[in-house]
């Protein structure tokens, strides 16, 4: 593991860890995060709890800014972006024979994505507007909880799938693996622009995000997004916790 920001992120290269995240699948139950500057702000400054992503069983990084600081503290912190990992993972002979449900993308996108997919066995689970701690969100996780699936990819963004992965623990789910992955269906169908590949290997797909879909992203990439660089400087930098 690789200890960054009060997180500690998995190591090894994608294939190594795409082959832990089907073993998961065939265990008892448990559950992946994607760590991406928002996370991390949010968790660091408390917006989020952190016993959610302290829970997690594999904690994979999805940002090249958090790889590049840690880089100046010396730590190796290997990228494996959410929306490449559920791709590899759909495109795994490795994965044929597995369950993987979807929770999150309209139905339309769930259709899209089975033909894209063929050799998968996927299923849809219905996802509603979801309120943390409603009848509607027990109702949703109770369902999930006892369905049928090897893989649950979790895809209503932070930090409700991370606190829905969560619940499914606690409401006595037994084996399988959730997957924490945003808007990983979203790209993989083409309802979403991913960035260039330029711009990906610039480490500049938060300016891609940005200038596409500048209402939405302003505020995360604008205004709360730079503070990386103050917890940065007073945790790792300066100690400061």
């Amino acid at each position: 593991m690789a200890r960054f920001m009060t997180l500690d992120f998995a190591d090894g290269d994608r294939p190594q860890m795409l082959a832990r995240v089907i073993g998961m699948a065939g265990g008892a139950y448990g559950y992946v995060v994607t760590p991406n500057v928002d996370h991390v702000v949010k968790l660091m400054d408390g917006r989020v709890g952190r016993e959610v992503y302290a829970d997690a069983d594999l904690k994979i990084c999805d940002s090249r800014i958090l790889s590049h600081l840690a880089r100046l503290r010396g730590v190796t912190l290997p990228v494996y972006p959410g929306s490449d990992m559920t791709a590899d993972l759909l495109a795994s002979p490795a994965a044929e024979g597995l369950t993987i449900a979807a929770f999150g993308p309209d139905r339309a996108a769930f259709n899209e994505l089975a033909a894209r997919y063929p050799r998968q066995t996927l299923k849809y689970l219905e996802a509603p507007m979801l309120v943390p701690g409603t009848l509607g969100w027990r109702a949703a996780v109770g369902h999930a909880a006892g369905a049928e699936w090897d893989v649950l990819l979790a895809c209503v963004s932070f930090p409700k799938q991370e606190l829905f992965a969560h619940a499914l623990r606690a409401a006595g789910r037994k084996t399988g693996v959730t997957l924490c992955v945003g808007a990983s269906v979203d790209f993989l169908t083409g309802s979403q622009q991913r960035a260039p590949r330029i711009f990906q290997r610039l480490s500049l797909e938060w300016l891609h995000r940005l200038l596409t879909q500048p209402r939405r992203m302003f505020r995360r990439y604008v205004i709360e997004g730079p503070a990386i660089f103050g917890l940065f400087l007073r945790h790792e930098v300066l100690g400061r916790g």
